[in-house]
């Protein structure tokens, strides 16, 4: 006789299950517990009922954007965006919905149970040049994706602490796209947006195409190797800017001993008519030890 359906407690203390709220379904319970918290959200540990398994509650309080209507639609962007890619190396969506009593905005995504590349980076501090290459090419697999993707999607704000990491399986995974520009069959976008650190020269330009990713990947395995940020000589946007446009390279190259791993970051950082394509990287001698 087959098992009969029950319906999941709507009230969060039902069900011995300690949560802070559930989501309208029933199926996602939040937890107190914060994961991390930016400027636009707070990210809560989350559990799915009907999977079985932890995931990531997003929240934004909508009303702390009540006259910046150009938050509240990128907001909405990312999350219309996120639900229409699947990739391997792209943090997944799994629900949206807008909770009209508290104003605010919810969505369920895929964790990674290790956290931001950066913070890991701190938590092992000895990483052999295997390992950088191993996520190197798993990001360059994720911007492969969004740049093949039809339309075009450019991240444009990729670095170390939106690079996720399942430390248990060596996985990363791409996440914050809430910046991501889809360019279509042109392939240019024209607005300034992004980490300075990170935003390749033409970016300031108001002129750019997905290219400026992979300016972006170069930053980051700048900072896998020397654990430090690029420019953090600087103590200004302003003075990040002026070398960046100016060619200067940040100080920490100089503390790349490795020449194979500093010419990978070369071929990243170039012009942006001299740099590959994440395709073209991804069959770069750098990648030979790494297996598919």
């Amino acid at each position: 006789m087959p098992c009969e359906k029950t319906q999941e407690p709507s009230n969060p203390n039902d069900g011995g299950e300690n949560f802070a709220e559930l989501d309208p379904t029933g199926r996602y319970g939040r937890y107190n517990d914060l994961l991390g918290s930016g400027a636009v959200k707070k990210v809560y540990r989350a559990f799915d009922l009907q999977e079985g398994i932890e995931v990531a509650w997003n929240q934004v309080k909508l009303r702390n954007f009540s006259e910046d209507y150009s938050v509240i639609n990128r907001l909405h962007s990312e999350v219309k965006l996120l639900r229409t890619l699947k990739n391997a190396n792209i943090i997944a969506l799994y629900s949206v919905w807008r909770d009209e009593d508290s104003n605010h905005l919810n969505f369920i995504t895929e964790v990674c149970t290790s956290g931001n590349l950066r913070d890991y980076l701190k938590k092992h501090r000895r990483v052999a040049v295997k390992a950088v290459k191993k996520w190197a090419k798993q990001v360059l697999e994720g911007l492969e994706y969004l740049h093949t993707h039809e339309p075009c999607v450019i991240h444009r704000d990729l670095n170390c602490s939106n690079i996720f990491v399942n430390g248990n399986t060596g996985q990363v995974k791409i996440g914050d796209l809430g910046l991501a520009a889809i360019v279509g069959k042109s392939h240019a976008a024209h607005s300034i947006l992004g980490t300075p650190e990170y935003m390749a020269p033409e970016l300031y330009e108001e002129n750019y195409t997905e290219m400026v990713d992979i300016y972006s990947l170069g930053m980051c395995i700048l900072e896998m190797v020397t654990r430090e940020i690029p420019y953090s000589e600087c103590d200004s946007v302003v003075k990040i800017y002026k070398k960046v446009i100016n060619g200067v390279m940040p100080q920490s190259m100089s503390k790349v001993t490795d020449p194979e791993v500093k010419e990978f970051i070369g071929k990243c950082i170039a012009l942006p008519r001299a740099r590959p394509s994440a395709s073209d990287l991804l069959k770069d001698p750098f990648f030979n030890e790494i297996a598919d």
